[in-house]
């Protein structure tokens, strides 16, 4: 691979360029994931994926927001970073770990065509209720179905962490015009130090459920897969499904497997966009 070799990929239309930390010249600054994230000065992307060392798993994954601020998880985004692993062969097996901020998980190639990865599972962990990463209550309480007021509304929140930070509301209709205005003021309320993902999420029967989705530091998205698991868990946990649920967003589905002990298993497509390798006239703009 050539020096700042990278590779763009979606899942459901969540974009994500990859990079590998040994084969890079530049550091990942603020400046620089802005720019190469930005559609119109960069490549446009949705994050950055950096494959880094681990000492605890075989891969290790940090995650970045179009914004430049780091993530715990991202579901769309293993998917991303497992298939480069895989299609590159960084991975000489089908079955592996990937460490992130969030915690270790478990890795499966469900299916490949010629060689290359196409749909994906992943143990995305247990679902935590009463998590330090969401202290809108007492560290040993369950925020679910609770009231919170924004602007003009009162929303009932339920708050889960799947090693990242959630903020479900189950709604009767769905309006991407609402999750437009109001997402951002749930993700920044004082009650959410380390900013959420929020969920507008409607119940279609006891298998399916329809979400939008605001996502912290990047906004409105098509998919998510850990927005995805939280909402599942927190159908599971409030009755309105089964524990295998089918989770449809505008960019598509994901099927997630919710157990006894809330250990969630998302899987999914995924598809690559393209390769490359970044121009110095690229680096020029955020390294001087």
């Amino acid at each position: 691979m050539e020096t700042n070799f990278f590779v763009k990929s979606h899942g459901l239309g969540n974009e994500y360029i990859v990079f590998d930390s040994e084969n890079i010249n530049f550091s990942l600054t603020s400046k620089s994931i802005q720019r190469i994230c930005n559609v119109n000065f960069g490549i446009g992307s949705d994050g950055l994926l950096l494959k880094v060392p681990s000492n605890n798993a075989d891969f290790g994954l940090q995650i970045y927001n179009p914004d430049g601020s780091e993530a715990e998880k991202s579901g769309n985004g293993l998917r991303i970073f497992c298939k480069f692993l895989y299609d590159y062969r960084f991975a000489t097996s089908k079955v592996f770990t990937v460490e992130t901020k969030g915690g270790l998980v478990n890795v499966e190639i469900v299916e490949e065509k010629n060689g290359k990865a196409r749909v994906i599972k992943i143990d995305m962990g247990k679902a935590e209720f009463t998590s330090r990463l969401i202290p809108v209550l007492h560290s040993q309480e369950e925020c679910i179905d609770e009231p919170l007021e924004i602007a003009d509304k009162i929303y009932q929140i339920n708050c889960v962490s799947m090693g990242n930070p959630h903020c479900v509301i189950v709604k009767e209709h769905l309006d991407i015009t609402e999750i437009k205005k109001y997402g951002p003021l749930l993700e920044n309320n004082p009650k959410f130090p380390n900013r959420i993902n929020v969920q507008f999420a409607r119940p279609i029967n006891r298998e399916e459920v329809e979400v939008l989705i605001w996502e912290r530091g990047a906004g409105f998205t098509l998919a998510s897969g850990s927005s995805s698991c939280a909402v599942a868990a927190v159908m599971v946990k409030r009755g309105f499904t089964g524990k295998n649920v089918t989770i449809k967003m505008p960019g598509g589905e994901l099927k997630i497997e919710v157990d006894e002990q809330w250990h969630i298993r998302m899987t999914g497509e995924v598809r690559q966009i393209a390769e490359g390798v970044l121009s110095p006239e690229l680096l020029e703009d955020f390294i001087h």
